[in-house]
């Protein structure tokens, strides 16, 4: 369905892609050079949260979380480089989280080891990933920036987040204000668009001002 709905804005292309995949990565990147001649922006917004099992502090839950929000951002980012710097450039927008920023988990009475973390801890990754690159891409003409969200009242975030944890960042922030997913539009454009053609290895947090990191 949203994909018949942007069809009507111009030519669309739908292509499954497994970003925790080198293979399934590399032939996104191909069908969509193939398709459209050129690839000019990336938008890395793949993520384990809707699902995501907060309890779940193993191991192997704290790879496959990983695998999906930090590796993925990584494999989709190698794959679609080598197509930006043929077409002279382009723009990259990674997207993190607020989240890698707070520490909200309470303390339990006794002591059961340590967390996994696996949620801020991939999302910081990718922040780490928005600054390596952009300075690694900057001389093909690629610009590499992050949004780091705060809460936003999505479905997923009201299935995953209780509501009085989501008041108590909401009192936490400057404005006072939860976000629509449309909040966050503007700025995805801006860094995509030439108007930010000197700013590249940036995180830009919208979310009301909650965290404010320098």
């Amino acid at each position: 369905s949203a994909v018949a709905e942007l069809q009507g804005l111009g030519d669309v292309a739908y292509i499954r892609t497994d970003v925790s995949s080198e293979s399934s990565t590399l032939e996104c990147a191909r069908e969509v050079a193939e398709r459209f001649g050129r690839i000019d922006i990336l938008l890395n917004n793949a993520g384990v949260y809707s699902d995501m099992d907060f309890g779940d502090q193993s191991y192997d839950y704290l790879k496959r979380v990983f695998e999906i929000n930090c590796h993925g951002a990584w494999l989709m980012t190698r794959a679609i480089s080598s197509h930006m710097v043929t077409g002279g450039g382009g723009s990259i927008i990674n997207i993190s989280s607020t989240g890698a920023y707070l520490y909200l988990k309470g303390t339990p009475p006794e002591f059961a080891g340590v967390s996994s973390y696996a949620y801020p801890w991939s999302k910081w990754g990718v922040i780490g990933l928005t600054k390596m690159s952009a300075g690694e891409l900057g001389s093909w003409g690629i610009r590499v920036n992050c949004i780091a969200p705060g809460v936003t009242l999505t479905e997923a975030t009201r299935k995953q987040v209780p509501e009085d944890r989501i008041q108590q960042i909401v009192a936490m922030s400057a404005l006072k204000r939860t976000l629509a997913p449309e909040d966050l539009t503007g700025t995805a454009v801006y860094f995509a668009s030439d108007d930010s053609a000197l700013v590249t290895g940036q995180v830009l947090c919208v979310d009301a001002g909650a965290v404010m990191p320098g």
